[in-house]
């Protein structure tokens, strides 16, 4: 089985008159239809990791592997290609745009890669059906519940078939109930379509329902 994400010493320091070095050296492999938490107090560096292992950030040494191909040092151009290919986003507030319909918010990035208009508002409209919301898909977000807006914006990054959904306390701003349930969407969209996926959470209770569970610690990885 052919391993979806590699990191293998990767670190990361932030300049200043302090200098914090927030990541030293850290090993990560997530497999193919492998569903990892991600599990660290506040500070610890989780996002920066999840930044860097989504093509956002660049380690200051280290190499990120991707489906077998080697991403470190990539240009602009390239990464940003990647991203759009391999890789999907939820993040801990839905960044859903306010003027579009809960169906335009996951068709958009399906247009922007090309799909006809048409097949694109199919496609999320299969997407957003596995969540439940078809008869929440013509509402803006303003008009959606804090976890309907969540589910959404799974459905956005489930919309161009990545192989690897990078998560970030995706139900950090929901009360325990709503969580509950924007969970288990996210789990059973992640193992519908097989993809792989790190999920950053301080939700111990949640972590322990994934395959794996690796903790951020001194800014290396502990299972």
């Amino acid at each position: 089985m052919r391993d979806v994400l590699h990191l293998k010493g990767v670190a990361k320091t932030y300049p200043g008159a302090r200098p914090v070095e927030v990541l030293r050296g850290v090993d990560l492999v997530v497999a193919s239809g492998e569903v990892v938490a991600l599990v660290a107090p506040s500070g610890a560096g989780k996002s920066t990791l999840l930044q860097i292992a989504g093509l956002l950030d660049a380690p200051d040494a280290g190499t990120i592997r991707i489906c077998g191909r080697e991403m470190t040092g990539l240009d602009d151009a390239a990464r940003t290609a990647a991203r759009g290919r391999l890789l999907g986003f939820v993040y801990q507030f839905h960044h859903l745009l306010p003027e579009f319909s809960a169906e335009e918010n996951v068709a958009l990035p399906l247009i922007i890669n090309g799909k006809k208009r048409a097949k694109a508002f199919e496609k999320a409209n299969e997407i957003i059906s596995l969540t439940g919301l078809s008869k929440r898909r013509s509402h803006r977000p303003a008009e959606l519940s804090g976890g309907e807006r969540q589910r959404i914006a799974i459905c956005r990054a489930l919309a161009n078939d990545p192989r690897l959904l990078l998560a970030d306390e995706p139900t950090g701003n929901l009360d325990p109930e709503t969580a509950e349930r924007v969970f288990e969407v996210l789990m059973k969209a992640v193992r519908a379509t097989g993809l792989s996926a790190l999920i950053a959470t301080h939700n111990h209770l949640l972590a322990a329902r994934m395959d794996r569970v690796v903790r951020l610690e001194g800014g290396c990885i502990a299972e």
